[in-house]
């Protein structure tokens, strides 16, 4: 009997959000510039003992009892257990825990469906590189799922670090370190202030909007792709001033794609936040909900916050172990 526990970052997404799904960057090219984060998605896995009168037993939001690997409501889980060749001869039990709250920005599905890979092939007594973990999941929420997501919230996930994620028009991808210095990047997570709106959504909802737009919006999408380097050139030259600027810029276009990615609560935060000394900052995720990330001079941290009081406020840092299996036992 195996168990295993994977432990996978959530991310913050700065530039490039919207050219990494397929129907763009397979005719464009797509770049992404992404933190893999501090907080964590939990899955633990074992093989269930045939003493208890069922034969899986799934743990997230709802506590499913079933004796068919096809009866688990969890789709995620359903269509992973398939991908990995389970079957109901062996049966499964799998708990999942989160750090943060799921549908809010932070690349939660995503995080969910590479730990739930990473775990399954542990459970196997198998590895699976950092790589192919991120196909598999890409694969999974994509092509079983047919859900309406991107491809760099898999790969931020799989990998961790602090990257540029660069999109293929075949379709394939490559993960580049930015490689700060431990002292540029510890200056640069001072600046970052995180704070959750209240409130969750469906992602995929969202990004089909985008999705079925993209011909209108290719000017945006490309200006949006264009602020990648220019982003990374910033933080290598610690301009992390203007990097804040940038990202005004940038969400400023991103409002622009659809209707559908602010509000009018999301726009009054944002006007708080930069009325009090914030440089620039967005909306994680596809938009209508969620986290916010904000730049802020050092100097100007305290009045933010204050700004934002109202808000839970999540103190953050890079990831650089990627999805990792921290538990294991045969």
């Amino acid at each position: 009997m195996l168990m295993a526990i994977s432990r996978t970052p959530y991310r913050i997404s700065f530039f490039g959000g919207g050219t990494d799904y397929p129907g763009w960057y397979k005719t464009h090219g797509g770049a992404v510039l992404s933190m893999a984060i501090n907080k964590y998605c939990y899955i633990t896995g074992r093989h269930l003992p045939p003493f208890f009168g069922i034969k899986h037993r799934i743990v997230w939001s709802h506590i499913e009892t079933v004796g068919a690997i096809s009866e688990i409501l969890h789709p995620a889980v359903r269509e992973g257990l398939q991908a990995v060749s389970f079957d109901d001869d062996e049966g499964v039990e799998l708990h999942h825990q989160g750090d943060l709250p799921a549908r809010s920005g932070i690349g939660s599905s995503s995080a969910f469906a590479v730990g739930l890979i990473n775990v399954l092939h542990a459970m196997r007594g198998s590895t699976i590189d950092k790589h192919a973990l991120a196909e598999a999941a890409i694969d999974l929420e994509q092509n079983r799922l047919k859900e309406a997501v991107g491809c760099q919230d898999q790969i931020a996930s799989a990998y961790g670090g602090f990257n540029v994620i660069q999109f293929k028009s075949d379709g394939g991808f490559a993960v580049e370190p930015i490689d700060l210095a431990e002292d540029q990047r510890e200056e640069f997570e001072r600046r970052l202030v995180v704070v959750y709106t209240g409130t969750s959504r469906l992602s995929s909802t969202l990004s089909k909007q985008l999705i079925d737009n993209f011909d209108a919006r290719v000017a945006s999408l490309k200006k949006m792709q264009a602020m990648v380097p220019e982003a990374v050139n910033l933080l290598r030259s610690s301009d992390f001033d203007s990097f804040g600027r940038l990202l005004h810029e940038s969400w400023e276009l991103k409002r622009s794609l659809t209707s559908a990615i602010s509000t009018s609560t999301i726009d009054r935060i944002y006007d708080d936040a930069m009325r009090a000394g914030a440089l620039g900052g967005k909306l994680l995720g596809a938009g209508g909900a969620g986290f916010m990330v904000f730049v802020v001079p050092v100097e100007r941290r305290r009045q933010v916050r204050e700004a934002l009081s109202h808000l839970i406020s999540v103190p953050v840092r890079a990831d650089f172990t990627g999805s990792t299996i921290i538990y294991r036992q045969e």
